[in-house]
């Protein structure tokens, strides 16, 4: 089997990561999540492409666009999983496996992050683990489209 695809999507004002609230969101930032996950991807035999976004629209134009490029994808939607139904529509129109992930544990948090508009679509949900949450969601997606062959 040829090396999987992976989109790594990251949502609105995660490019402040490192900056913004560490005591919920973590000291790491978002270039050092994304080496990370590159050299996880390395070791795991994957090829991945890293995209933020503090544009809806941009990131729903990524999903569609992953069809032709991507097997699966990562999500931290960031603020969008509480209201997107434009990203959780293009979750659901493309039908590539996904995984939503979150640095913080959403459920503890206030009411509103309670609820995300892409879980329903999405193959599994990763929270709380702060950047750990992102490489446990590549591992989780590698592993599903290694065992779908």
């Amino acid at each position: 089997m040829s090396k999987v695809s992976i989109l790594v999507l990251h949502g609105p004002n995660l490019n402040l990561l490192g900056l913004r609230e560490p005591e919920i969101y973590g000291s790491l930032t978002l270039v050092q999540i994304n080496k990370a996950l590159e050299i996880d991807a390395q070791r795991l035999q994957a090829n991945i492409t890293c995209l933020q976004s503090n544009h809806e629209g941009v990131l729903v134009d990524a999903i569609h666009d992953a069809r032709e490029k991507h097997q699966g994808i990562v999500i931290n939607a960031g603020a969008y999983t509480h209201t997107s139904v434009a990203i959780r529509d293009a979750l659901a129109a493309v039908r590539i496996p996904t995984v939503e992930v979150h640095l913080s544990n959403i459920y503890t948090r206030e009411e509103f992050r309670h609820h995300s508009y892409i879980a329903p679509v999405v193959i599994g949900q990763i929270s709380g683990f702060g950047g750990e949450s992102y490489r446990l969601g590549l591992q989780g997606i590698i592993t599903y489209l290694t065992n779908l062959h």
